[in-house]
Protein backbone atom coordinates (compact mmCIF):
# COMPACT_ATOMS: atom_id res chain seq x y z
CA UNK A 1 0.00 0.00 0.00
CA UNK A 2 1.56 3.73 -0.94
CA UNK A 3 1.65 6.41 1.23
CA UNK A 4 -1.57 8.16 -0.51
CA UNK A 5 -3.52 4.74 -0.24
CA UNK A 6 -2.27 4.65 3.46
CA UNK A 7 -3.71 7.95 4.21
CA UNK A 8 -6.84 8.07 2.04
CA UNK A 9 -7.49 4.74 4.00
CA UNK A 10 -6.87 6.50 7.32
CA UNK A 11 -9.32 9.10 6.45
CA UNK A 12 -12.18 6.68 5.58
CA UNK A 13 -11.74 5.25 9.16
CA UNK A 14 -12.02 8.74 10.57
CA UNK A 15 -15.09 9.50 8.75
CA UNK A 16 -16.58 6.44 9.73
CA UNK A 17 -15.51 6.36 13.31
CA UNK A 18 -16.92 10.34 13.20
CA UNK A 19 -20.16 9.74 11.73
CA UNK A 20 -21.26 8.00 15.06
CA UNK A 21 -20.74 10.90 16.83
CA UNK A 22 -23.67 13.23 15.58
CA UNK A 23 -25.72 13.21 18.14
CA UNK A 24 -26.89 16.11 19.38
CA UNK A 25 -24.74 18.08 21.65
CA UNK A 26 -25.80 19.80 24.51
CA UNK A 27 -23.92 23.42 25.63
CA UNK A 28 -21.20 22.78 27.64
CA UNK A 29 -21.27 18.93 26.57
CA UNK A 30 -18.32 17.34 24.59
CA UNK A 31 -18.94 15.13 21.10
CA UNK A 32 -17.45 11.86 21.23
CA UNK A 33 -16.18 10.04 17.55
CA UNK A 34 -12.83 10.61 15.92
CA UNK A 35 -11.77 13.33 13.00
CA UNK A 36 -8.81 14.39 11.57
CA UNK A 37 -6.88 17.40 11.25
CA UNK A 38 -4.23 18.57 9.38
CA UNK A 39 -1.60 21.23 11.08
CA UNK A 40 1.30 23.03 9.41
CA UNK A 41 4.33 20.94 10.69
CA UNK A 42 5.65 24.15 12.50
CA UNK A 43 2.77 23.69 15.43
CA UNK A 44 3.51 19.94 15.49
CA UNK A 45 4.45 20.13 19.32
CA UNK A 46 1.74 22.56 20.42
CA UNK A 47 -1.10 20.22 18.42
CA UNK A 48 0.34 17.26 19.85
CA UNK A 49 0.17 18.49 23.52
CA UNK A 50 -3.43 20.16 22.59
CA UNK A 51 -4.85 16.52 21.75
CA UNK A 52 -3.62 14.50 24.25
CA UNK A 53 -4.75 16.62 27.04
CA UNK A 54 -8.12 16.93 24.88
CA UNK A 55 -8.13 13.25 24.60
CA UNK A 56 -7.80 12.53 28.16
CA UNK A 57 -10.01 14.63 29.12
CA UNK A 58 -12.36 13.23 26.80
CA UNK A 59 -11.72 9.57 26.32
CA UNK A 60 -14.53 8.95 23.88
CA UNK A 61 -13.33 11.26 21.67
CA UNK A 62 -10.16 10.97 19.14
CA UNK A 63 -8.51 13.50 16.93
CA UNK A 64 -6.18 12.22 13.96
CA UNK A 65 -3.43 14.57 13.45
CA UNK A 66 -1.48 14.95 9.97
CA UNK A 67 1.74 17.09 10.04
CA UNK A 68 2.35 18.43 7.05
CA UNK A 69 2.99 21.71 4.71
CA UNK A 70 0.62 24.87 5.23
CA UNK A 71 -0.21 24.39 0.96
CA UNK A 72 -1.51 20.89 1.86
CA UNK A 73 -3.42 21.40 4.90
CA UNK A 74 -5.80 24.06 2.87
CA UNK A 75 -5.68 22.18 0.21
CA UNK A 76 -7.19 19.09 1.81
CA UNK A 77 -9.92 21.50 3.90
CA UNK A 78 -11.16 22.84 0.44
CA UNK A 79 -11.53 19.35 -1.14
CA UNK A 80 -13.40 18.50 2.10
CA UNK A 81 -11.16 15.72 3.01
CA UNK A 82 -10.62 17.26 6.40
CA UNK A 83 -12.84 19.49 8.46
CA UNK A 84 -10.09 21.50 10.47
CA UNK A 85 -6.81 22.98 9.73
CA UNK A 86 -4.36 24.84 11.62
CA UNK A 87 -2.16 27.41 9.11
CA UNK A 88 -1.09 31.23 9.06
CA UNK A 89 -3.62 32.85 6.89
CA UNK A 90 -7.20 32.78 6.89
CA UNK A 91 -9.59 32.00 3.93
CA UNK A 92 -10.33 34.06 1.24
CA UNK A 93 -13.66 34.93 0.49
CA UNK A 94 -13.72 33.19 -2.81
CA UNK A 95 -12.51 29.87 -0.88
CA UNK A 96 -14.98 30.50 1.92
CA UNK A 97 -17.89 30.94 -1.01
CA UNK A 98 -16.19 27.78 -2.61
CA UNK A 99 -16.70 25.51 0.49
CA UNK A 100 -20.49 26.39 1.13
CA UNK A 101 -21.63 26.15 -2.33
CA UNK A 102 -20.09 22.79 -3.34
CA UNK A 103 -19.55 20.84 -0.01
CA UNK A 104 -22.37 23.07 2.15
CA UNK A 105 -19.75 23.73 4.47
CA UNK A 106 -19.63 26.73 6.93
CA UNK A 107 -16.18 28.39 7.57
CA UNK A 108 -15.37 29.28 10.99
CA UNK A 109 -12.24 30.96 11.94
CA UNK A 110 -10.71 31.99 14.81
CA UNK A 111 -6.84 33.09 15.80
CA UNK A 112 -5.30 31.20 18.86
CA UNK A 113 -2.04 32.48 18.81
CA UNK A 114 0.71 34.95 17.35
CA UNK A 115 3.84 32.93 16.07
CA UNK A 116 7.39 34.47 15.60
CA UNK A 117 9.39 33.11 12.72
CA UNK A 118 12.24 32.47 14.52
CA UNK A 119 16.42 32.65 13.38
CA UNK A 120 18.83 30.44 14.99
CA UNK A 121 22.51 29.56 14.44
CA UNK A 122 24.82 26.81 16.14
CA UNK A 123 26.58 27.64 19.53
CA UNK A 124 30.28 28.02 18.15
CA UNK A 125 28.55 30.77 15.47
CA UNK A 126 29.70 34.63 16.81
CA UNK A 127 26.74 35.74 15.02
CA UNK A 128 23.51 36.41 17.60
CA UNK A 129 22.08 39.22 16.07
CA UNK A 130 20.84 40.26 12.75
CA UNK A 131 18.84 43.66 11.34
CA UNK A 132 15.62 43.27 9.03
CA UNK A 133 18.39 44.41 6.36
CA UNK A 134 21.10 41.95 6.75
CA UNK A 135 18.29 39.01 6.82
CA UNK A 136 16.48 40.03 3.37
CA UNK A 137 20.44 40.46 1.51
CA UNK A 138 20.83 36.59 2.76
CA UNK A 139 17.46 35.50 1.35
CA UNK A 140 18.20 37.10 -2.13
CA UNK A 141 21.57 36.23 -2.15
CA UNK A 142 23.06 39.66 -1.37
CA UNK A 143 25.28 38.66 2.23
CA UNK A 144 26.25 35.00 1.53
CA UNK A 145 29.28 34.63 3.72
CA UNK A 146 29.56 35.00 7.62
CA UNK A 147 32.39 37.09 7.53
CA UNK A 148 30.22 39.95 6.19
CA UNK A 149 28.04 40.27 9.23
CA UNK A 150 30.99 39.43 11.93
CA UNK A 151 34.30 37.37 12.65
CA UNK A 152 36.54 36.04 10.75
CA UNK A 153 34.74 32.65 9.08
CA UNK A 154 34.35 33.00 5.51
CA UNK A 155 32.62 30.29 4.69
CA UNK A 156 29.14 30.10 2.62
CA UNK A 157 26.13 30.90 5.00
CA UNK A 158 23.72 27.59 4.45
CA UNK A 159 20.30 28.94 5.28
CA UNK A 160 18.36 25.69 6.54
CA UNK A 161 14.56 25.96 6.16
CA UNK A 162 11.74 23.49 6.19
CA UNK A 163 9.67 22.32 2.60
CA UNK A 164 8.81 24.74 0.30
CA UNK A 165 5.21 25.02 1.04
CA UNK A 166 5.70 25.61 4.51
CA UNK A 167 3.93 28.72 6.56
CA UNK A 168 7.41 29.89 7.83
CA UNK A 169 8.81 30.05 4.16
CA UNK A 170 6.04 31.64 2.43
CA UNK A 171 5.88 34.82 5.53
CA UNK A 172 9.82 35.21 4.23
CA UNK A 173 9.10 34.98 0.94
CA UNK A 174 5.89 38.18 1.30
CA UNK A 175 8.28 39.89 3.88
CA UNK A 176 11.82 39.67 2.51
CA UNK A 177 12.08 38.28 -1.31
CA UNK A 178 11.47 40.62 -4.81
CA UNK A 179 8.35 39.13 -7.00
CA UNK A 180 8.68 35.93 -7.95
CA UNK A 181 11.89 35.16 -6.17
CA UNK A 182 12.00 31.77 -4.11
CA UNK A 183 14.12 30.84 -0.97
CA UNK A 184 15.00 27.76 -2.99
CA UNK A 185 16.95 29.68 -5.41
CA UNK A 186 19.19 30.83 -3.52
CA UNK A 187 22.61 28.22 -3.90
CA UNK A 188 23.25 28.18 -0.27
CA UNK A 189 19.51 27.21 0.64
CA UNK A 190 18.37 24.06 1.43
CA UNK A 191 15.50 22.30 2.45
CA UNK A 192 14.43 19.97 4.83
CA UNK A 193 11.00 17.56 5.38
CA UNK A 194 9.94 19.29 9.01
CA UNK A 195 11.27 22.22 11.68
CA UNK A 196 12.96 18.86 14.00
CA UNK A 197 15.36 18.48 11.08
CA UNK A 198 16.06 21.60 10.72
CA UNK A 199 16.89 22.07 14.82
CA UNK A 200 19.41 18.99 14.69
CA UNK A 201 21.19 20.22 11.57
CA UNK A 202 21.68 24.18 13.05
CA UNK A 203 22.95 21.75 16.31
CA UNK A 204 25.83 20.18 14.39
CA UNK A 205 26.48 22.96 11.91
CA UNK A 206 28.50 26.05 12.94
CA UNK A 207 27.49 27.45 9.16
CA UNK A 208 23.95 26.84 9.21
CA UNK A 209 21.52 29.62 9.86
CA UNK A 210 18.01 28.14 10.42
CA UNK A 211 14.48 29.29 10.15
CA UNK A 212 11.72 27.69 12.24
CA UNK A 213 8.81 28.54 14.16
CA UNK A 214 9.61 29.73 18.05
CA UNK A 215 7.14 26.63 18.56
CA UNK A 216 10.07 24.84 18.46
CA UNK A 217 12.58 26.20 20.89
CA UNK A 218 10.38 26.50 24.14
CA UNK A 219 11.56 23.69 26.42
CA UNK A 220 8.53 23.60 28.58
CA UNK A 221 6.54 20.97 26.50
CA UNK A 222 9.43 18.76 26.20
CA UNK A 223 9.77 18.86 29.82
CA UNK A 224 6.07 18.51 30.37
CA UNK A 225 6.30 15.31 29.03
CA UNK A 226 8.19 13.68 31.62
CA UNK A 227 4.97 14.73 33.97
CA UNK A 228 1.71 12.33 34.47
CA UNK A 229 -1.40 13.30 32.13
CA UNK A 230 -3.63 13.90 34.72
CA UNK A 231 -1.03 16.21 36.39
CA UNK A 232 -0.44 18.18 33.09
CA UNK A 233 -4.47 18.39 32.83
CA UNK A 234 -4.72 19.85 36.03
CA UNK A 235 -2.15 22.41 35.44
CA UNK A 236 -3.55 23.77 32.58
CA UNK A 237 -7.14 24.09 33.90
CA UNK A 238 -5.63 26.34 37.19
CA UNK A 239 -6.52 30.17 36.31
CA UNK A 240 -4.50 30.81 39.49
CA UNK A 241 -1.15 29.96 38.00
CA UNK A 242 1.14 31.71 35.13
CA UNK A 243 3.69 30.87 32.96
CA UNK A 244 6.52 31.90 32.00
CA UNK A 245 8.43 29.72 29.41
CA UNK A 246 11.71 28.49 29.21
CA UNK A 247 13.81 28.42 25.65
CA UNK A 248 16.07 26.12 24.51
CA UNK A 249 20.22 26.69 24.96
CA UNK A 250 20.94 23.91 22.42
CA UNK A 251 21.19 26.63 19.89
CA UNK A 252 21.74 30.48 19.60
CA UNK A 253 18.01 32.31 18.68
CA UNK A 254 19.10 35.09 16.89
CA UNK A 255 17.84 38.29 17.87
CA UNK A 256 16.41 41.00 15.38
CA UNK A 257 16.60 44.74 15.13
CA UNK A 258 14.48 47.02 12.78
CA UNK A 259 15.35 50.28 13.46
CA UNK A 260 12.21 52.56 11.44
CA UNK A 261 10.95 55.65 11.53
CA UNK A 262 7.99 53.80 13.45
CA UNK A 263 10.05 52.68 16.38
CA UNK A 264 12.26 55.99 16.02
CA UNK A 265 15.04 53.88 14.57
CA UNK A 266 15.72 51.82 17.57
CA UNK A 267 18.80 49.70 16.65
CA UNK A 268 18.50 47.55 20.04
CA UNK A 269 17.66 43.52 18.35
CA UNK A 270 14.90 41.91 19.99
CA UNK A 271 14.52 37.76 21.00
CA UNK A 272 11.64 36.21 20.25
CA UNK A 273 9.90 35.95 23.32
CA UNK A 274 6.25 35.93 23.82
CA UNK A 275 7.15 40.39 25.84
CA UNK A 276 8.12 41.00 22.38
CA UNK A 277 6.17 39.26 19.70
CA UNK A 278 3.38 41.07 22.22
CA UNK A 279 4.81 44.51 21.46
CA UNK A 280 5.79 43.84 18.22
CA UNK A 281 9.24 44.66 19.04
CA UNK A 282 10.51 41.42 17.52
CA UNK A 283 9.57 42.28 14.19
CA UNK A 284 9.33 38.68 12.65
CA UNK A 285 5.63 37.73 13.66
CA UNK A 286 2.10 36.43 12.22
CA UNK A 287 -1.21 34.90 13.33
CA UNK A 288 -2.16 31.14 13.85
CA UNK A 289 -5.43 30.21 12.84
CA UNK A 290 -7.84 27.42 14.09
CA UNK A 291 -9.97 27.49 10.96
CA UNK A 292 -13.15 24.39 10.58
CA UNK A 293 -16.03 23.56 8.63
CA UNK A 294 -17.25 21.25 10.71
CA UNK A 295 -21.06 21.18 11.71
CA UNK A 296 -21.78 21.56 15.09
CA UNK A 297 -22.01 18.39 18.04
CA UNK A 298 -19.22 17.14 16.15
CA UNK A 299 -16.11 15.69 17.75
CA UNK A 300 -13.91 18.72 15.70
CA UNK A 301 -16.19 21.29 16.80
CA UNK A 302 -15.89 20.05 20.45
CA UNK A 303 -12.00 19.96 19.68
CA UNK A 304 -12.21 23.94 18.44
CA UNK A 305 -14.09 24.84 21.19
CA UNK A 306 -11.14 23.02 23.40
CA UNK A 307 -8.09 24.75 21.62
CA UNK A 308 -9.59 28.43 21.93
CA UNK A 309 -10.74 28.12 25.44
CA UNK A 310 -8.93 28.57 28.22
CA UNK A 311 -7.03 25.42 28.81
CA UNK A 312 -6.03 25.10 24.60
CA UNK A 313 -4.55 28.89 25.04
CA UNK A 314 -2.58 27.89 28.33
CA UNK A 315 -1.05 24.85 26.61
CA UNK A 316 -0.03 27.40 23.47
CA UNK A 317 1.78 29.21 26.54
CA UNK A 318 4.10 26.71 27.27
CA UNK A 319 5.03 26.37 23.57
CA UNK A 320 6.78 30.16 23.36
CA UNK A 321 4.04 31.09 21.41
CA UNK A 322 1.99 34.30 22.40
CA UNK A 323 -1.75 33.11 23.01
CA UNK A 324 -4.35 35.08 21.31
CA UNK A 325 -5.90 35.45 24.62
CA UNK A 326 -3.53 36.05 27.21
CA UNK A 327 -1.05 38.66 28.06
CA UNK A 328 2.19 38.05 28.75
CA UNK A 329 4.61 38.78 31.43
CA UNK A 330 7.40 40.98 31.77
CA UNK A 331 10.53 38.75 32.11
CA UNK A 332 13.98 39.51 30.82
CA UNK A 333 15.64 36.72 29.58
CA UNK A 334 19.19 36.53 28.52
CA UNK A 335 21.24 34.33 26.41
CA UNK A 336 24.76 32.60 27.10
Amino acid sequence: MNVRNFTIGLLSVAVMLGAASCAKVKRGEYAKGSATIFVDDGFRNLVQEEISVFEFSYPESSIIPFFVSEDEAIDTLMSDATQAIIVTKELTKEQREYLKNKYKRVVRSHCIAVDAVALITNKENPVKDLSMEEIGKILNGDITRWTQIAGNDTTAIKIVFDNAGSSTVSYLKEKFLKDGKMISDNPNAFAQKNNAQVFDIVKKDKDALGVISVSWLGDDLEKAKDIPIDKRVEDYQNEADTIVPTMTTEVNIVRVSNPTEKNDFDPKPYAPYQVYIHSGQYPLFRKVYMISTASKSTVLNSFYTFVTGFAGQKIIMKTGILPYHTNPRVVELKQN
